[in-house]
């Protein structure tokens, strides 16, 4: 993607499920959860652009002991910045643990009770979160983990998430009915809150069923070992509406990792006999425990896996299931390439559009040089050049079969290859952002660079892949004039995903609808075929809808893209982006909506392109959003 779009959060969850001394003796060090722990954070450090965090969870700690730890930090290399921290601190301790064993013979160093005791992330269940803020500052305070304290052990509960909700307003108004004073109205807050409420609750019915059978002591742990999460979830979650994978671990030790019921956002484990591990991404998982991929399981939408204080795991549902719309993003862009579905779904999405590519340039592949801007469209362009490689086949096999080839025609049909040349590459080094208003579109033309030389000048057409078009602004201030002083006779940009027409609300950066470049295309094209009125009846229908609380129902704003075609839609695109300089022809390729559930066939999630949300939020959402641009009003609609 040439346009900068801010990732989705990712989480990771490690517990420990052998006593902590087997971890010091068979790894020799009392850091194996926590390397773990920042292998997985930084195998996913994409996802968080504005901080991470985590925390620590240690079980049957003795009353008085400090059993909760918490790192949070906003700073440019969050993860390395919290690890600094705690590899400091244990640097610390080993000093200490040497002295220890000088002065009174004791062996610290190799004492897990020691260290448990003495040194703070020593627990047996580790949370991580990567953050991007859809909400809020980068500050401390809007970081995960959040913590909601009490002195009873099974009331703390502590949690990070990748999630979005779509009805904030209504999740904040059922807490202050509960007799809450929530102090943000953000969707972080209301979900914990809601959460740590029915904890409470289920503590207190707890506690009525034992309370007259035991002392207050022991009390405590009868609560820990009786608390039902399922049913915590299920009395909390009911009402949630957006895309969701939610960490929790409680004060006693207990956690969970929650789904949402459309498996909107992503959640994968692993276990084995020493521990459990959640995370935003298999590859993470991969890579971090050296397991197999079929070992690497998706926890199922509507299902939480709860780690009970013992170790053991069960998935369980905790919601109804809707049909499933893990989303496509996910797929595109926002996953590691490396995972090996993601890497086959991208060279899929890059085959597809073969038809599509020999169409603009007629057929022409003698005069045709193939390209990409890296990093993320690098595997569609090696599927776009595998499904070239199999039209050339084709083609060899029909002309031999018909016979009809003198020698010369023969020897140029079997050695011809598509012609691939590496045309952009990004200079890393410019920084706009120190430049000045009436300089700072310079600058970013200045931010890609090209390969000169490789075009035949007037002749050759270049076709150039990226995983999406969202905004359309880098092609139109930087892309495209830089492919231009190349002088080819055409340029044609492909998008490896459809036309972005709708916000997503469920955990991704994109909004404003004012923002997608195909939006503007179709309010061009009403324009100039006087349909304006269009706009005005959508907006009455978005702003009635809302009025009388059925904006769930129907997403209004389809009707704006309605009386026109795709390639309609992509040609205006084309228009829009071209610089007025400009001298080659442009067109603007769009992967179809069809081709793209044929690549992720277990990945429908095309809220998007076709804005059929899954969940009723959404359609809010749109709707909002539509009525925000029509008011000229410049905030998220959710």
């Amino acid at each position: 993607m040439s346009e900068s779009i801010k990732h989705e959060c990712g989480i990771a969850l490690i517990r420990l499920r052998k006593p902590f001394q087997h971890y010091l003796d068979k790894y020799k060090t009392p850091m194996y959860g926590l390397n773990k722990l920042y292998l997985m954070m930084e195998k996913q450090v994409n996802r968080g652009q504005d901080g991470a965090g985590v925390a620590n969870i240690k079980i049957n700690v003795k009353p008085g002991s400090r059993y909760i730890s918490r790192y949070r930090s906003v700073e440019p290399q969050a993860v390395a910045d919290i690890f600094g921290k705690i590899n400091k601190k244990f640097r610390k301790a080993q000093k200490l643990a040497k002295e220890t064993k000088r002065e009174t013979g004791i062996d610290a160093v190799h004492d897990a009770a020691w260290w448990q005791d003495n040194v703070a992330f020593t627990g047996e269940v580790l949370l991580g979160h990567l953050r991007y803020g859809t909400h809020g500052q980068n500050e401390i305070e809007n970081c995960h983990p959040m913590l909601r304290q009490n002195n009873w052990r099974s009331r703390n509960l502590v949690m990070a998430g990748n999630f979005n909700m779509t009805n904030v307003d209504d999740l904040f108004d059922k807490l202050v009915s509960l007799g809450q004073h929530p102090k943000e109205k953000v969707d972080t807050v209301t979900v914990m809150e809601k959460i740590g409420h029915f904890l409470d609750e289920e503590n207190q019915r707890q506690f009525g069923k034992f309370k007259d059978q035991y002392e207050n002591p022991e009390l405590s742990d009868v609560l820990a070992a009786n608390i039902d999460l399922k049913r915590v979830l299920e009395r909390s979650c009911k009402d949630f509406d957006g895309g969701y994978a939610m960490v929790g671990m409680t004060g006693y030790g207990a956690s969970f990792v929650a789904r949402d019921p459309a498996g909107i956002r992503p959640a994968y484990y692993y276990m084995d006999e020493e521990v459990v591990v959640v995370a935003s991404e298999k590859q993470a998982i991969k890579t971090s425990f050296n397991c197999a991929y079929d070992q690497i399981q998706e926890i199922t939408p509507g299902h939480a896996l709860i780690i009970a204080m013992d170790g053991s795991v069960q998935e369980v549902p905790f919601i109804d299931r809707i049909e499933q719309k893990s989303c496509s993003f996910e797929r595109i862009y926002f996953s590691r390439g490396s995972d090996p579905d993601i890497y086959r779904e991208r060279k899929k999405l890059g085959r597809l559009l073969i038809p599509q590519i020999l169409n603009e340039v007629q057929q022409d592949l003698k005069h045709t040089v193939f390209s990409y801007i890296p990093n993320t469209a690098e595997s569609a362009f090696l599927g776009m050049i595998d499904g070239l490689e199999d039209h050339l086949a084709k083609e060899r096999k029909q002309a031999i079969m018909e016979g009809i080839l003198f020698e010369d025609q023969l020897e140029e049909l079997l050695t011809f290859r598509p012609r691939v040349e590496k045309l952009i590459s990004k200079d890393v080094k410019v920084r706009t952002f120190i430049a000045s208003d009436a300089m700072r579109d310079d600058m970013v033309s200045h931010v890609y660079d090209t390969t000169y030389e490789v075009i035949e000048k007037n002749v050759d057409s270049v076709v150039l892949i990226d995983d999406s078009i969202v905004r359309g602004t880098t092609l139109e201030k930087s892309i495209l004039s830089l492919l231009d002083k190349l002088s080819p006779k055409k340029i044609v940009i492909v998008s490896s995903a459809p036309q972005i027409r709708y916000p997503d609300c469920y955990g991704i950066d994109m909004s404003k609808m004012k923002e997608f470049v195909a939006f503007r295309a179709a309010l061009a094209l009403l324009k100039e075929r006087n349909l304006e009125h269009i706009l005005d009846e959508v907006n009455l229908k978005c702003l009635l809808a809302l009025e009388n609380g059925t904006a769930t129902q129907e997403n209004f704003v389809k009707a704006i893209y309605a009386p026109f075609t795709d390639q309609e839609i992509s040609d205006k695109i084309a228009e829009i982006v071209k610089p007025k300089n400009l001298q080659a022809e442009l067109s603007i390729v769009y992967q179809t909506v069809e081709n793209l559930n044929i690549a992720c066939p277990n990945h429908l999630g095309d809220w998007y392109f076709t804005g059929n949300f899954p969940t009723p939020g959404g359609n809010q959402v749109v709707n909002k959003s539509f009525v925000n641009f029509m008011k000229g009003i410049e905030v998220r609609a959710y």
